[in-house]
């Protein structure tokens, strides 16, 4: 029999009453006949369950009656009886929010066992779903990446930007990107970086593995790295930057930047000298095969539904156990994902994994869009949060991951590299996030705002508003091809003393059409500010941007 058997307390709780109907109460002795099959009581699971809860009535026979009272809290005291604390003891019934739970002297009765397993059940299903959340994004990548060519071989890239066609989360229009998936599973990889380059390398649950680029070893001259599969024992040839990984997947971000508001001449440089092949075939190395993304209408973001335990599955077979902690392991095997075993649940998991995804997917959009995080803003009274609470690109702090500060991120972003949380003047980026207005009401796409940039923006490079589709978090989808205002949006009207308004409306402000960003009635939306090589004044604070204020 399994742990939580019905008949088994049946049984159990039938031998409990038989022996207390033989005991000697008031100098007689009860004896009840029991009705058995094969041997094993019969009695009604009800009744045994309500010993020393209320009276139990046992006829001895048709016209006799005898009747007993067993109190499991008024036991008579024995001779080895010591007081014992109420606090290790449950009363015989409780209310709680998982509704009113029986117990017969501490042992919880079918229908209470029924509450608490289904309660537990959805309790580690919500756990599992948000511990997940950086496996299912990153799982997205990979299924959108290998709709269009084979990992490793196959660049997707933004020749002409990405657009709102493209479904990436809070995804930028005024870089071009470049993302490939990458699986060491056959041997370790070589990743030849073009120079003047800017990127991470994140593992299957978005740790980070290495930056490439300025931010990396090559500090943007380019160069050959080596990626090192998981448990990677065999010689390390040299002349790499070598990083090594806990997983067998890979997903690789590059972005390159814009010459005289040009794309192309970073794409040429990505697309002539971005190599990826396996060590092996270092002497003839296959063909890359570059996708073009822009404009092309494909999604790369995990589902928030159920079928998110089917992503996270995926990612348990293929990568390695000890990519994670036995606790882990232990939340997604309880319920029922497990490496090497089919996660097939039957009806009844079923219905509470559906329930637990839609309470995560809740809870995530809660914790990113109403924050109760004091650390997640950037100034008092503000709406504007930093992504990385705490400062931590592993959402660490005193060596205690913040939980809900590491939810919000990966419900809302991705890319994870020391670059963007250190303090790097003129270097790197920064970002912050507005999920309210300057009263605290959810952004409307059918009202109008204005967000004020003071003079003297404290960038090297350029800066950028982006709005983002609450629902999606990927660019809000409205006529405009950019939803994004910013330094180098051509025809940008900039105040006379330096300052800058950016409008967000359904309809531009007249005369400030470069300025605007559209925004659709009847649908909710977000923004992020990019700051790229940001200086002094952003980190010291002594520059901010201004609040989203109704405007007309």
């Amino acid at each position: 029999m399994s742990a939580y058997d019905p008949q088994r307390i049946d049984f159990d709780l039938g031998q409990r009453w038989r022996r207390l109907a033989g005991k000697n109460h008031g100098g007689s002795r009860i004896c009840v006949p029991f009705p058995s099959v094969n041997g094993a009581p019969t009695v009604n699971r009800r009744d045994a369950l309500r010993l020393g809860v209320s009276s139990l009535v046992m006829s001895a026979a048709a016209s006799a009656t005898a009747q007993t009272k067993v109190d499991a809290r008024a036991a008579p005291r024995m001779k080895m009886t010591t007081d014992i604390p109420a606090s290790i003891t449950t009363p015989d019934e409780i209310q709680t929010r998982i509704g009113t739970l029986k117990f017969f002297d501490g042992f919880p009765d079918k229908a209470t066992v029924d509450k608490v397993y289904d309660n537990l059940d959805f309790q580690r299903g919500v756990q599992a779903y948000l511990t997940a959340l950086p496996a299912v994004s990153i799982e997205g990548v990979r299924g959108g990446v290998t709709e269009l060519g084979p990992v490793n071989q196959t660049a997707l890239i933004a020749e002409q930007l990405l657009d709102s066609r493209s479904l990436f989360l809070t995804a930028n229009t005024t870089t071009p990107y470049t993302a490939l998936y990458l699986n060491t599973k056959d041997g370790p990889l070589v990743l030849e970086i073009p120079p003047e380059v800017l990127g991470p390398v994140d593992d299957a649950w978005f740790r980070w593995v290495t930056d490439v680029g300025f931010t990396g070893p090559d500090k943007g001259k380019g160069g050959k790295y080596l990626l090192l599969p998981p448990g990677y024992t065999s010689e390390v040839p040299d002349g790499y930057f070598v990083a090594r990984s806990r997983t067998f997947g890979n997903l690789m971000f590059l972005r390159t930047f814009l010459k005289d508001g040009d794309p192309k001449p970073g794409v040429d440089n990505v697309k002539k000298n971005l190599r990826v092949y396996p060590l092996s075939q270092a002497a003839n190395p296959p063909e890359m095969k570059f996708v073009n993304i822009s404009g092309k209408a494909f999604n790369t973001i995990g589902p928030g539904d159920y079928s998110a335990f089917e992503y996270l599955n995926r990612t348990i077979q293929n990568e390695p156990s000890d990519a994670l902690d036995p606790d882990m392991l232990g939340v997604f095997a309880a319920i029922g994902i497990e490496k090497g075993k089919p996660f097939n649940p039957d009806a009844r998991m079923k219905k509470i994994l559906v329930d637990a995804a839609a309470v995560g997917d809740a809870t995530a959009r809660t914790l990113t869009y109403q924050s109760r995080i004091k650390e997640a803003y950037f100034y008092p009274n503000s709406a504007w949060m930093t992504p990385f609470i705490g400062g931590s690109y592993k959402f660490e702090q005193n060596g205690v991951v913040d939980l809900d500060a590491k939810d919000l991120f990966f419900f809302y972003a991705t890319g994870v590299t020391p670059a963007m949380t250190e303090k790097m003047i003129g270097e790197g980026s920064q970002y912050a996030a507005a999920f309210v207005d300057a009263k605290g009401d959810p952004l409307d796409g059918g009202k109008s705002y204005r967000v004020h940039m003071p003079a003297n923006i404290p960038i090297k490079n350029f800066w950028s508003l982006t709005a983002y589709d609450t629902q999606t978090r990927s660019m809000l989808q409205t006529d405009q091809q950019f939803p994004a205002v910013g330094s180098l949006t051509k025809g940008l009207l900039v105040n006379g003393d330096g300052s800058v308004d950016v409008y967000f409306g359904p309809k531009a402000p007249v005369g400030k059409e470069n300025n605007w960003v559209q925004t659709i009635p009847g649908k909710g939306w977000s923004t992020v500010l990019r700051l790229y090589s940001p200086l002094e004044p952003w980190f010291s604070k002594t520059w901010r941007p201004g609040e989203i204020e109704l405007h007309g």
